[in-house]
């Protein structure tokens, strides 16, 4: 198995290497005012219209991820899932969602945790990681950390271990990274300011 994802990151490097770079940031719309006043909302929505960014983004966080060699990846509702699934199918891994609560429909675990603006809770199934894997967690974003930090408790209530956390975008002025102190943190794009 671990040989697998060896040859399957060393294939990933290769194929990712013969492409050029693509400014991916460039591809990230600001949205003032949303989802409330005040707030600048950072919309990954033309990067995934447009396929040779898309795919740069996924290729990109496949060889990241793959350099760790992870047993599984867990993917963040919903939109980790648009790139935590391509990656795990390419480092030939298994996949693991984080629901919101009460949409998983076998036996789960649970946590609850505060948003940015207000209260949530998340699940994964009871079955979805083995003790003692080392796993990869997946998002889009990563701002206060708060549904990060919650999925890192997840993962480690099934008994696995969290390698490393690794988002497309990170707001760093938002304390996110303090916040999951302990916890390798890689990125793709970053914004100091808002």
């Amino acid at each position: 198995m671990a040989t697998e994802r060896a040859q399957t990151a060393a294939y990933t490097a290769v194929m990712t290497a013969a492409r050029p770079p693509i400014d991916l940031k460039s591809y990230i719309r600001n949205v003032p005012d949303f989802p409330q006043p005040g707030v600048l909302f950072r919309d990954i929505t033309p990067l995934l219209l447009d396929p040779n960014a898309y795919r740069f983004a996924v290729d990109e966080l496949t060889r990241r991820i793959g350099a760790l060699a992870p047993d599984a990846i867990v993917g963040i509702e919903s939109r980790g899932f648009l790139f935590g699934a391509p990656v795990a199918y390419k480092l030939g891994v298994p996949f693991a969602p984080v629901r919101k609560g009460g949409k998983l429909p076998a036996e789960r675990m649970s946590v609850e945790f505060a948003l940015e603006y207000g209260e949530g809770q998340l699940d994964i199934h009871a079955d979805a990681l083995e003790r003692g894997q080392q796993v990869v967690i997946v998002d889009d974003l990563l701002a206060t950390g708060g549904t990060a930090a919650a999925t890192a408790k997840l993962v480690e209530l099934l008994g696995a271990e969290v390698k490393a956390m690794v988002f497309l975008v990170e707001l760093s002025f938002l304390g996110g990274r303090e916040r999951l102190k302990g916890h390798q943190i890689i990125s793709l794009i970053g914004y100091r300011e808002e």
